[in-house]
């Protein structure tokens, strides 16, 4: 049973590196502590679910997280983990994504508890409004260019052939270092935290705190994560990052990206984003080595995960739409479901005049592929293996008409169990 948050986080093999004092400091102190999150996009994504549940686990054990939105630090961007410069973002779009990137926090933070309640500060209120000069005399000039070149967000810049990196993300780690100064002196926070490639970036903060104010500040980094096959985590099998945001990625997807997890990487994955204990994690690795085929720690991966970034209502229609594929229930989804679900099958189109004054479902079979001939559709149908909607079509001369047509725009055949074809009206 773990003791203190570092423990918790030890069992969960989430910490790559720490200062060392600060399992001590955590034992007998309530801390508050901040992770920072860049507004590149209008969302985050699964691979920020990291550092958001480790805050709202530190909130948990009675500690004060304080969530950053780089509003000042977007507009300039980490070199951290990048190859090439990033494009710059207008302040316009970097406050919008501010709004949105808050609202996602919220979700998984907790504001209303009153002991320690969760904050969520924006840098510009402070990065904006900071002069350039006041900003080098006080910051700049207790690091040497030779201690930011041999930090690992800028040397691997500099190792690469054609890298270079320009002054503006040179200059990325003393923004962030101020961060840490400006939290500290204002919110007494005494720990950084981040992903393990912010390592140099956060000891450059515990660095001018020490300078600057002669105390002790605190730093702990968490592994990135990668798939046991060595591909990038937080990508679908096409290549499309998966997003918090259901308008960038639906519940649907959201809940199937963590089902199709494999088998090699799903405990890992409990531990890292859900709530679940030793015990009930151990019951799963138990499962998943004695009955794999089951996915019953895969099953409750996404179930857990969707519940907590989309809600019940959201967990119950991605579970009814994962079971279409397998001949469950339809009714109830719309087109965007139905769009989302069958995205992969093949398809055709079909006018909605047809439609309207109703289509043989033979005929249907037949312009579709799934039978080779009218003779061969009616054998089909006779035989009890053609659906409709998921409903089995028991009548070679039953026709397909506007009301069967979900949200008047898709049709869904199907032939045996997972023979499909969609068919849009258009």
């Amino acid at each position: 049973m773990a003791t203190t948050i570092v423990d918790e986080l030890r069992w969960r093999g989430l910490i790559y590196d720490k200062t060392d004092e600060l399992d001590g400091l955590v034992s007998n102190n309530k801390i508050t502590l901040y992770n920072g999150f860049d507004p590149t996009a209008d969302s985050l994504h699964v691979g920020h679910l990291v550092p958001m549940m480790q805050l709202a686990r530190w909130q948990r054990f009675g500690h004060t997280p304080i969530a950053l939105a780089g509003g000042g630090t977007g507009m300039i961007g980490d070199p951290g983990g990048r190859s090439t410069e990033r494009n710059l973002l207008s302040l316009e779009v970097i406050d919008e994504n501010v709004i949105h990137i808050k609202r996602q926090l919220a979700g998984i933070l907790d504001f209303e508890v009153k002991s320690n309640p969760a904050i969520v500060v924006n840098n510009a209120d402070w990065l904006r409004r900071l002069s350039l000069v006041d900003f080098l005399r006080d910051t700049g000039k207790h690091f040497t260019v030779n201690y930011m070149m041999a930090k690992d967000s800028v040397k691997s810049r500099l190792d690469r052939e054609d890298g270079g990196i320009s002054f503006t993300e040179f200059s990325y780690m003393l923004l962030q270092a101020y961060d840490y100064l400006h939290l500290f002196d204002t919110k007494n926070c005494l720990l950084q935290t981040g992903g393990s490639d912010q390592w140099g970036n956060i000891l450059t903060g515990v660095e001018l705190i020490r300078r600057t104010r002669g105390q002790r500040a605190h730093a702990l980094v968490y592994p990135l994560i990668t798939r046991a096959d060595g591909s990038k985590f937080g990508k679908t099998a096409a290549g499309t990052s998966v997003w918090l945001s259901p308008d960038r990625t639906s519940p649907y997807r959201f809940y199937q990206f963590w089902y199709n997890t494999d088998d090699a990487d799903a405990l890992t994955y409990l531990k890292y984003f859900t709530w679940l204990d030793q015990t009930r994690i151990a019951e799963l690795e138990h499962l998943l080595f004695e009955q794999p085929e089951r996915r019953e720690a895969q099953r409750t991966l996404a179930r857990e995960l969707t519940r907590m970034v989309h809600g019940e209502t959201a967990l119950a229609r991605a579970e009814q739409a994962s079971q279409a594929l397998f001949g469950g229930d339809i009714a109830g989804l719309d087109a965007a479901d139905i769009e989302d679900i069958f995205a992969e099958v093949p398809s055709s189109e079909l006018a909605k005049d047809a439609l309207s004054e109703g289509v043989a479902v033979v005929d249907l079979l037949v312009s579709s592929g799934l039978a080779s001939s009218k003779a061969d559709a009616r054998r089909a149908i006779q035989g009890g293996g053609i659906y409709l909607n998921n409903e089995r079509v028991g009548d070679a001369a039953q026709t397909a008409g506007t009301p069967q047509a979900i949200d008047g725009r898709f049709l869904v055949l199907r032939k045996g169990r997972r023979q499909y074809h969609l068919i849009r009206v258009m």
